[in-house]
């Protein structure tokens, strides 16, 4: 993303309450021009509230939302220069694939060659060549879900809203759609403002990560930065796997956790700063035990393909490991941290609540998956 890209859309002190249930307090975030900007949180975030905000949906109870510098609060969605596809297509069963491709301009009363030219160019975009006749019962979840993108491609918005549209697909096509979704937006030069709560296709596709919980926004940043240098242990458990640990900054570049002291690239902290430290399961070496910084015992082990995801108790706290060692459940072992591998933040609200492997399984983490997609339903 260029850093001098215009700001397209600007949201200042937005509240929102349901029922007496505040649903977003106070979110300031700022869009710009051509960027892909995705929200990502759990169930209940605020995040769809965000982006309906965003399309005129719903009204804020306070605060502004700005489409280049014009405060819109009150303008309807049609009169917004954004088009939205939801989790549930929404496609005309009756019409076929360019009829209902072409269903928006033809309300503006376009016709001829030129409509048709323009809707072969977005059945090229979206990789539907030849379907034009094609009924849309006929065609897969991933066709319909191309077809509503092209409809809403070929008004030529400046901000295309996506609502988890990902949600109903397989594993498989989710990311063959990931990468596609990144190539309709760089080719088409729109802005999208993209809502999901899977981690990985937030990191994958987009320029800047929002992430929220609580209503709240946690942080703001490049998918590396949001990886690399989490803001608090929510952000740190949330994206990827982190073992979150309870330290005290000694000193600038001296943290100690697990009743060691180690070396580490953080500093600005107080003298003896109560912290949270975050490890990276695959930037923790697996080594003998007398070189070992830190040692423990084997409590599981799940061969991951690429890797073994062990998981090691260390003095009663479980540690989560990625390694491509085999290592025997039950060995004892050492564990070498480099620097650049210690993450020193601030204690927050989430301090304490993750981060430790204990219950860790992987059934429980699939688990969790179905709940979320039938809340959402």
């Amino acid at each position: 993303m260029e850093h001098g890209a215009e700001k397209i859309i600007v949201l200042q002190n937005i509240v929102k309450s349901f029922d007496g249930e505040q649903i977003l307090k106070s979110i300031n975030l700022e869009i710009r021009d051509k960027e892909f900007v995705t929200l990502l949180g759990p169930s209940g975030c605020g995040k769809t509230t965000t982006l309906r905000i965003i399309g005129g949906f719903e009204t804020p109870d306070s605060g502004h939302v700005f489409f280049d510098g014009k405060i819109v609060n009150d303008v309807p969605p049609y009169k917004r220069p954004v088009n939205t596809v939801f989790q549930k297509y929404a496609l005309f069963q009756h019409l076929n694939v360019f009829e209902n491709i072409a269903f928006g301009p033809r309300l503006r009363g376009e016709k001829g060659a030129a409509l048709t030219a323009k809707v072969h160019e977005m059945l090229e975009i979206v990789n539907l060549k030849g379907f034009e006749k094609r009924s849309i019962s006929t065609l897969s979840g991933g066709q319909q879900q191309r077809v509503a993108i092209a409809r809403a491609l070929i008004n030529h918005p400046r901000v295309l809203l996506l609502d988890e549209p990902l949600g109903a697909l397989d594993l498989k096509l989710r990311k063959d759609m990931q990468i596609e979704l990144k190539n309709i937006q760089q080719r088409t030069g729109i802005t999208f403002v993209y809502v999901t709560h899977d981690q990985e296709e937030a990191l994958s596709m987009s320029d800047t990560v929002v992430v929220m919980d609580n209503g709240e926004i946690q942080q703001i940043g490049t998918p590396q930065d949001i990886y690399n240098e989490p803001t608090n242990a929510f952000v740190a458990d949330f994206i990827g796997e982190s073992n979150i640990l309870d330290g005290q900054m000694l000193d600038d570049y001296y943290v100690a956790f697990s009743g060691k002291r180690f070396r580490c690239l953080d500093a600005g902290f107080a003298k003896n700063e109560p912290v949270d430290v975050v490890v990276r399961p695959e930037d923790v070496d697996v080594v003998s035990l007398e070189r070992g910084m830190l040692t423990g015992v084997v409590s599981s082990v799940t061969f991951k393909g690429v890797h073994y995801e062990i998981i090691v108790d260390i003095g009663g706290f479980k540690w989560m490991i990625q390694t491509t060692d085999y290592v025997e459940n039950g060995a004892a072992i050492g564990l070498y941290i480099e620097p650049d591998a210690i993450h020193v933040m601030k204690k927050s609200e989430f301090s304490g609540k993750f981060g430790d492997y204990s219950s860790f399984s992987d059934e429980m983490d699939h688990l969790s998956d179905v709940e979320e997609t039938e809340e959402e339903e």
